[in-house]
């Protein structure tokens, strides 16, 4: 009989944002945690987003995970000493139809959760000469941001050098049953295994994938030069922004919103666009983005996208053209029948993995409820 490669009460398979989560979770319940994910570091969707866990705008189930992961974010950052602000989020109006939706939704919200602003309040948290069409907006309180490329490889580093902890990378999953995975690397003793694996999960379980309509959808991204002098804390979201995320999307001024973007911007939902932005801790923005969704996507970007999603950006901030530094297509796994997925597949075998685009918003909530229905 072969000896295992490594043996403890949990295996995580994915070392991004929901399986560092988990692992981090197991941990804090007193388990022993082995992790392996078959890259030498994270590269999938948890390093290409825009670091912005979107609590306030989420309802439902997702704003009661997003509302505990936002306190795991702020334990991890001071645990792992990676950069984290709870700068909230700056929702701005450039009709009358988005500051409708805003007002909705600020009026179903205890007082100061969403802060309605005036079009001068709105545009001056935004930059000095920012879009003159700006006619209002509402912060966001609850919203936090990190740099997701410093905070994904921080955790990873901090719970690999817990002693209770196993971190394997290079090393691919092909299966577990009766407390044994096979790896890649050879065998993995563990009472309960978890896959978060995000959009990978028709590599390993096609039929669930299939079953649950989990496909992928590609993003595409820019980092781009901030203006000179730019200090830009809240994440900016737009009237695109109030078309995706559910908390806006569900007020009955949305109706209209989505009505209006139709007849003057077609565009934007041709590319299933959220326009927005970040700033990340060196200055410079991470914008975009559109989306698109299948379940095997081409790697090609259209150059048109990004002139679109540029020339929205540079509206906004009342800039010529900004200076793009990196361009990439960002990944995650999506699904029209839920926006996460929990299901035990084999006996001791869980998957679990966000089908939305809110892994860094729910991700440590996900988890909270995954072993609190395991221990």
């Amino acid at each position: 009989m072969s000896h295992p490669i490594a043996e403890s009460d949990v295996l995580v398979v994915g070392a991004g944002i929901v399986g560092l989560a988990h692992a981090s979770a197991a941990l804090a319940r007193g388990l022993s945690v082995t992790i392996i994910d078959r890259d030498s570091r994270a590269v999938g969707a948890s390093v290409r987003n825009f670091g912005h866990c979107c609590v306030t705008a989420q309802s439902g189930e997702l704003l009661d995970l997003a509302l505990v992961a936002r306190g795991k974010w702020l334990e991890h950052s001071a645990a792992a000493g990676f950069f984290s602000v709870q700068s909230g989020a700056l929702a701005i109006a450039r009709s009358a139809t988005e500051l409708a939706v805003l007002g909705e939704l600020s009026a179903s919200r205890e007082p100061g959760q969403v802060e309605l602003l005036t079009a001068a309040q709105a545009s001056s948290r935004v930059r000095d000469g920012a879009d003159g069409a700006i006619v209002g907006g509402a912060l966001l309180r609850d919203d936090v941001r990190v740099d997701p490329r410093e905070a994904v490889s921080s955790i990873a580093a901090w719970l690999a050098a817990r002693p209770e902890v196993t971190m394997l990378w290079q090393t691919s999953f092909f299966g577990a049953e009766d407390g044994v995975a096979r790896t890649s690397r050879g065998e993995i003793r563990a009472a309960r295994t978890i896959v978060c694996v995000g959009h990978d999960l028709d590599c390993l379980y096609p039929h669930l994938a299939a079953e649950r309509e989990v496909e992928r959808c590609a993003l595409q991204m820019m980092r781009v030069e901030a203006p000179s002098g730019m200090v830009l804390r809240p994440a900016v979201l737009t009237g695109t922004s109030m078309l995706r995320y559910p908390a806006f999307a569900e007020t009955a001024a949305a109706d209209a919103l989505r009505a209006e973007v139709t007849s003057t911007r077609p565009d934007l939902l041709e590319i299933g666009a959220n326009v927005m932005f970040t700033q990340r801790p060196n200055g410079t923005l991470i914008v975009g983005d559109s989306h698109r969704y299948a379940a095997t996507l081409d790697p090609f970007q259209a150059e048109a996208t990004s002139e679109i999603l540029l020339a929205e950006v540079e509206r906004i901030l009342g800039v010529g053209k900004l200076r793009v530094r990196e361009r990439w297509q960002g990944i995650y796994a999506s699904s029209p029948r839920q926006a996460f997925l929990t299901e035990e597949v084999a006996p001791g075998v869980t998957v679990a993995i966000v089908t939305s685009g809110v892994g860094m918003t729910i991700g440590f909530g996900l988890a909270e409820r995954t072993l609190a229905g395991l221990t």
